[in-house]
């Protein structure tokens, strides 16, 4: 560069309101959707029980947030578009925080970038209203309003119209907008939400969530199968668990009701949706052993804790969260969501039957006959009796019992109450058929015991511990002073699993024993990825994973065979066992181990209903 250009020296200067707001609004409101976030929020800390927001363009043209929340007083409505002002704190401690909202900067920084109005009305004051527009405050004036709060932001970024240039399209936008109220509407089951697009003035109801009653479980299954889907609801199990100032609660999906994307996954803290890599690790650690790699699981959890053991003022959007705990948290969330699958036994969702139905749907239907066309009683007789086979002098007529095909049934004929019930037939020397007093079951023989033997090996490694194997000469792993001692921070848990490292000298560790069932592994890569794991998740499942996945491996080689032909006891043993070991409606890739049919759903399929 020139020497004239290195000798200017830099000139310090104070930016005026409008560009600080603009600057902030750059991070607060980043689209339409962060500003419907930050208004509902205000709307619920105000303690509103019915919330309306209209939307036009996206949001980009029009976003109308009304309440019926404790409103504002007209002295305040000034005061409340100024930046850094709040009546959620008062300042003096930053981590006990009880409320969405504490920076105030949502109200100034969408002043600054578009034209906003807030008509306001709290009890004993008359209603008021404010307008400012890109920075530029109005006075307060009367206003006509019963109650609450109607916060009116149009013509977003009209005051930076760079930004509208990184818009997405007016469906994309009105889709963020949505998945922000659903995800406010599950925090707030008792709160009751409507979204309208008015969009050419005509309103159109793109999302309704009525006000749930009862107590909070009942209030938020009701309000999961209003937004997430009445068949989530029917298929995830209940979580309530505490550890150490820590409280879960909410649902958790059945490994087969599970989801080829991350799409189903909701975290709260505290009530706040969050995106925290750390809980995202502990839902997938939690189900680590029940889905294969490409699925993912469906859950809706809430973390309760003390405001002061979690740090929501990481970042200007609140969707990050840290806490002073973290692994109480992680741990939580798998031993929870793992004891509550135990607990469902072997349920498989109930998704399974309808697929199995889709999956028989006839090739070709056939054309509705009239009445007027059916032809009579009598002309149906004797066609059914032309129709009959005819039998040679000696041959034995299909229904005859001497003609009847066993399929290797069991002589048992009673139908117990049992889940699963009774065997009746073992098909392709693999499949069972077993009938219940409503419908009938069929179980993939081989999938099903493939996972009875993987959880009874998993049980014995439990009681027993993990066998290790003493390396005749230590591995020594060189690693970086810091990544040394974060290996070493987690010599215990790592022991459990079999691997045994100590301190090496600086930035090295030595590994002594390594498990069994690995045989020959590498042990550096194996240090390594745990590393990496520990880096990006606090904690590491890597190991475990290794050893199941060996166990899975065996299991697979020991269960039966396809091809082998199951007795009637034999058969009836397995359902017994399916109903009593945790986690048997899905084997070890996560694919069920069995379908169940309603008398319901076998009549549809011969067109009955």
């Amino acid at each position: 560069m020139p020497d004239t250009v290195n000798n200017i020296r830099p000139v310090i200067r104070q930016l005026d309101a409008n560009a600080i707001n603009r600057i902030a609004a750059g991070e607060v409101v980043e689209r339409p959707a962060s500003a419907v976030k930050e208004l509902v929020e205000n709307a619920i800390d105000a303690g509103a029980r019915r919330i309306d927001i209209a939307i036009a363009q996206g949001g980009k043209s029009l976003i109308r947030v009304t309440d019926d929340g404790c409103g504002i007083a007209p002295d305040d409505l000034a005061l409340a578009l100024s930046r850094h002002a709040t009546s959620k704190i008062d300042g003096t401690d930053l981590l006990n925080i009880h409320t969405f909202g504490f920076r105030g900067e949502a109200l100034p920084s969408l002043g600054a970038v578009g034209r906003l109005t807030i008509t306001s009305r709290a009890e004993g004051f008359d209603a008021t209203e404010i307008k400012v527009s890109g920075g530029e405050m109005g006075s307060v004036k009367p206003a006509a309003l019963t109650r609450g709060t109607i916060v009116t932001l149009q013509d977003l970024f009209y005051a930076t119209p760079a930004r509208l240039k990184f818009m997405r399209s007016d469906r994309a936008e009105v889709q963020a907008i949505s998945d922000v109220v659903k995800r406010l509407a599950m925090a707030e089951p008792f709160v009751s939400f409507t979204l309208r697009d008015v969009s050419g003035g005509e309103g159109r109801v793109t999302f309704r969530a009525d006000a749930q009653t009862g107590d909070m479980f009942d209030a938020l299954r009701g309000r999961l199968a209003n937004v997430l889907g009445r068949e989530f609801a029917d298929n995830a199990v209940p979580i309530d668990a505490e550890r150490d100032g820590f409280h879960l609660t909410g649902y958790a999906a059945l490994p087969t009701y599970s989801r080829g994307a991350a799409v189903a996954q909701f975290l709260f803290v505290n009530g706040r949706p969050v995106r925290d890599k750390v809980l995202v690790g502990a839902l997938r650690g939690a189900y680590m052993d029940f889905l294969s790699r490409d699925r993912h699981p469906a859950a809706c959890l809430f973390l309760d804790c003390d405001p002061t053991m979690v740090d929501v003022n990481v970042h200007p959007a609140k969707s990050e969260v840290r806490f002073r705990e973290a692994g109480v948290a992680r741990g939580l969330i798998v031993s929870a969501v793992r004891h509550a699958l135990a607990n469902a036994g072997h349920r498989a969702s109930t998704t399974i039957a309808g697929e199995t139905l889709g999956a028989m749907r006839a090739e070709q239907v056939e054309p509705r006959i009239y009445q007027m066309d059916r032809p009579s009683q009598g002309g149906l007789s004797a066609s059914y009796a032309a129709q009959a086979p005819m039998f040679e002098d000696g041959q034995t007529p299909f229904d005859a019992p001497s003609a009847r095909i066993e399929a290797n049934a069991p002589t048992d004929t009673s139908l117990p109450d049992h889940p699963l019930g009774a065997a009746r037939a073992h098909l392709h020397e693999n499949y069972i058929v077993a009938q219940t007093r409503d419908g009938i079951v069929l179980v993939d023989a081989h999938a099903a015991h493939e996972r009875l033997v993987y959880e009874r090996l998993k049980k014995q490694m439990a009681e027993n511990g993990v066998a290790r194997q003493a390396l005749l000469i230590p591995d020594i792993v060189e690693l970086s002073d810091g990544d040394a001692a974060l290996i070493i921070g987690q010599t215990d848990t790592l022991a459990r699993f079999g691997v045994v490292v100590e301190p090496f000298g600086a930035g090295a560790i030595a590994v002594r024993e390594t498990p069994a069932l690995l045989g020959q592994c590498d042990v550096s890569g194996l240090i390594r990825d745990v590393l990496d794991e520990l880096h990006d998740l606090g904690s590491s499942d890597l190991v475990q994973a290794k050893i199941e996945a060996i166990l899975s491996r065996v299991a697979c080689h020991g269960s039966v065979r396809t091809g082998r032909r199951l007795n009637g006891d034999e058969m009836n043993a397995l359902l017994r066992e399916m109903e009593t070991t945790p986690h048997s409606g899905q084997c070890n890739h996560g694919r069920p181990t069995y379908v169940e049919l309603k008398m319901t759903d076998i009549e549809r399929l011969f067109g009955r209903t």
